[in-house]
């Protein structure tokens, strides 16, 4: 669980450091200087489904966040191609918690 959360934070983190390398004073750079500077802050929260995983992506999205699911290799327990974990973010509290704001913490 922790290396699939990991992949996400990783996953999100280079989708916001390609896009901040383009325009080193986009909103996303100081997004991303922002989370770095206060501690890269991470809530580990739980869906029941890969269909719920899909449908907060599609919301994160709309919301203009970065959204990056993280599917299984399969070199473990886990069915390859499984949809495993979706990162959010970094972004501000207020809209990560419009997209997970009432699931359970893990």
């Amino acid at each position: 669980m922790a290396a699939q959360c990991s992949h996400a934070t990783l996953a999100c983190y280079k989708t916001l450091l390609r896009k901040s390398q383009k325009a080193p004073s986009s909103p996303e750079a100081k997004l991303l200087q922002r989370w770095e500077n206060r501690g890269q802050a991470k809530i580990a929260v739980q869906v029941r489904s890969e269909d719920e995983l899909l449908e907060l992506m599609g919301i994160a999205r709309s919301l203009g966040l970065t959204a990056e699911v993280i599917q299984d290799a399969g070199r473990t327990q886990i069915e390859a191609g499984s949809m495993t974990v979706l990162g959010v973010g970094p972004a501000p509290k207020s809209l990560v918690d419009k997209v997970t704001g009432h699931l359970k913490l893990l």
